[in-house]
């Protein structure tokens, strides 16, 4: 029985070049590959494979949200998630939502495979260079503080995200004042640069 994964990448040249590695290997099946996390879910939900090896920043959800809700859902699909962002606090928050595997696109290619079927075994696959680390410094932020500080990093208003959210400009205010707070920044630009350096966003 081959390993049957399903590849999520934004970047077409990438995901093409996973799919070719991994399709090389006797032992191991693309049966879907996804540019965007909401057809990461859908694929999943519809083929349900063994495994999905996903990016983390990707169009309309990231692989951390992925990983989450196939968790919520109760899904039986293991997550190994590679990426360019060598940073504990990504890697805490893979492993908090459910990713068995974190692995960092330059490591060399011949780890991937192996990766793979050690998650299939029910075994962890992390980056050496960041497992010591993983469980450093804990992320302060609530997960609407970081969905609001994310979206003001990005320069977009209050008003703008308390439509997006149905809240009220105050409460969204009063978010951003408690993760500034927290991160002692003095602004939400400067809140949201710590977040994201410490892989929290």
């Amino acid at each position: 029985m081959k390993i049957r994964v399903i590849i999520a990448e934004d970047q077409s040249m990438v995901l093409g070049a996973l799919a070719a590695l991994l399709e090389s290997e006797g032992d191991i099946e693309v049966v879907g590959q996804a540019r965007n996390g909401m057809e990461a879910l859908k694929l999943v939900r519809v083929h349900k494979p063994d495994l999905l090896l996903t990016d983390i920043e990707m169009p309309e959800i990231s692989g951390l949200e992925v990983a989450a809700e196939l968790k919520r859902e109760g899904l039986p699909v293991r997550v190994i998630i590679l990426t360019t962002f060598a940073r504990a606090g990504y890697l805490r928050r893979a492993l908090d939502s459910g990713a068995r595997g974190y692995l960092l696109k330059d490591s060399p290619a011949s780890e991937l495979a192996g990766a793979v079927r050690r998650v299939h075994s029910g075994m962890r696959a992390v980056a050496p260079e960041l497992a010591a680390e993983a469980w450093g410094e804990n992320d302060p932020l609530t997960d609407r503080e970081r969905q609001i500080l994310r979206l003001a990093g990005e320069g977009i208003s209050s008003a703008a995200i308390a439509a997006k959210f149905r809240l009220s400009e105050g409460t969204v205010r009063n978010y951003l004042s408690e993760a500034m707070s927290k991160l002692g920044a003095s602004n939400r630009v400067e809140a949201a640069r710590i977040a994201r350096q410490k892989g929290w966003l």
